[in-house]
């Protein structure tokens, strides 16, 4: 039975298979449906109400009286009862319903078949536009919108929510591409210095122990550049996936074990990593991440910072908002670089480089930033060439006076001078 359906479908013509035809039978059946009720109704009142026959005709003597009391006849003249005159009435209106109700109706069908046809497609319209548009999109190019006009409807929202979707998709799309693109050049670079020094104490004759241990001290820079290279890769793609372990977290908590990682290093360069760490400070997040974002700010600021001197590692709340920041007395950053600070790859000029940059991916402030944007804060940086800099992370938490939806965080520096 099933076959012999699909068969027949099969051989249906194309537009039968459309939800504007459905639609349309939909319509005109109902609507024809409605009349038909409306006239049977009309026809079985008109019945019921009376006999319906033709009338009997019956003759009566026609006469005229004279002014002397006589009268005179004057034949015959048919004549019928009131009774049966209504239901000669109802004799007529049955016939003719009779009559035209079989054409009324077919022209009725037709007419609500046309009338279904053309409200279907200007109701299915919008539908179209989203065909059209998602036939034109490609892959490779998610710059097609939908754009809908018209009254803000189920289809109005709907088209706007697939606007909002390909505008996610398509920003994921490019920030994949550059990433790709990025990391490719970066790879590139060492791949190429582990292939020169393999080939040279390889293919060279001449090449004695020395050499040797050269090449085996640059590639072995190499290959820690691009370890770190790759697990930086893997942190931005794991926050950039849905949270799945998101709670309730300490901002001071977070502070005080990412400095602990840092304070053997610091003190192997005479530097202090001082502490101002409000407690209370509770917002919704990652504690992983968000370790991990306050480390990439520590490990620059010990790489950076002057030997023996201070870093300070500060968390507090202001306009209800919650932040944590980390200053140094570093080389600090121009107005220009204070800009690109936080791109992926961007190291900085070669005169804040140190010896160990050969290491560094380039990827550490733009994993920061990202971790942060992705808990609904923002970052920023205060700097001044030959001073120091200072990294602020702004997180939204609940505070006494929450900020407000859609605010943004204070553009001045929580530890600059009062």
């Amino acid at each position: 039975m099933n076959a012999l359906v699909k068969k027949i479908r099969g051989r249906l013509p194309a537009f039968m298979h459309t939800i504007r035809f459905r639609l349309t039978v939909l319509y005109s059946t109902l609507l024809f449906a409605l009349a038909a009720i409306v006239l049977g109704a009309v026809f079985f009142l008109v019945t019921e109400r009376g006999d319906a026959r033709p009338i009997t005709t019956r003759y009566a003597k026609n006469y005229v009286y004279n002014e002397d009391g006589t009268k005179t006849y004057l034949g015959t003249i048919p004549v019928a009862e009131v009774e049966e005159v209504e239901n000669a009435v109802n004799y007529e209106i049955q016939r003719t319903l009779t009559r035209y109700s079989a054409p009324m109706l077919g022209g009725l069908f037709c007419a609500s078949l046309a009338i279904g046809w053309i409200l279907s497609g200007r109701a299915l319209k919008p539908v179209r536009a989203i065909a059209r548009a998602a036939e034109e999109i490609q892959a490779t190019d998610l710059s097609r919108r939908i754009e809908l006009a018209g009254p803000k409807d189920e289809l109005r929202r709907l088209g706007d929510t697939i606007d909002s979707m390909l505008d996610r998709l398509d920003e994921a799309f490019r920030a994949q591409r550059q990433l790709i693109d990025d990391a490719s050049h970066e790879l590139r670079s060492p791949l190429a210095i582990i292939r020169a020094n393999l080939d040279t104490v390889l293919t060279e004759p001449d090449a004695d122990d020395t050499d040797r241990r050269r090449a085996v001290q640059v590639v072995d820079r190499a290959t820690t550049r691009m370890t770190r290279l790759v697990e930086d890769l893997l942190a931005t793609a794991r926050r950039s996936a849905p949270a799945l372990h998101d709670g309730d977290v300490d901002l001071a908590v977070v502070a005080r074990e990412a400095a602990e990682e840092f304070d053997s290093l610091a003190g192997a360069r005479e530097l202090t990593i001082e502490r101002r760490l409000r407690p209370g400070l509770t917002t919704v997040g990652d504690p992983d991440a968000l370790r991990r974002a306050v480390g990439n700010l520590l490990s620059n600021a010990v790489r950076l910072a002057p030997a023996r001197s201070d870093i300070l590692l500060a968390a507090d709340r202001l306009d209800g908002w919650q932040w944590l920041a980390v200053k140094d007395a570093g080389p600090g950053l121009d107005e220009d670089d204070q800009i690109r600070v936080f791109d992926r790859f961007w190291r900085g000029p070669e005169t804040r480089r140190s010896s160990s940059a050969d290491r560094r991916t380039g990827l550490g402030l733009a994993i920061v930033r990202q971790i942060v944007e992705s808990h609904g804060g923002q970052v920023r940086v205060f700097s001044e060439p030959g001073v120091g800099s200072t990294f602020v992370l702004w997180l939204p938490g609940p505070g006494p006076v929450p900020a407000a939806p859609g605010a943004l965080p204070p553009e001045s520096d929580p530890l600059g001078d009062p």
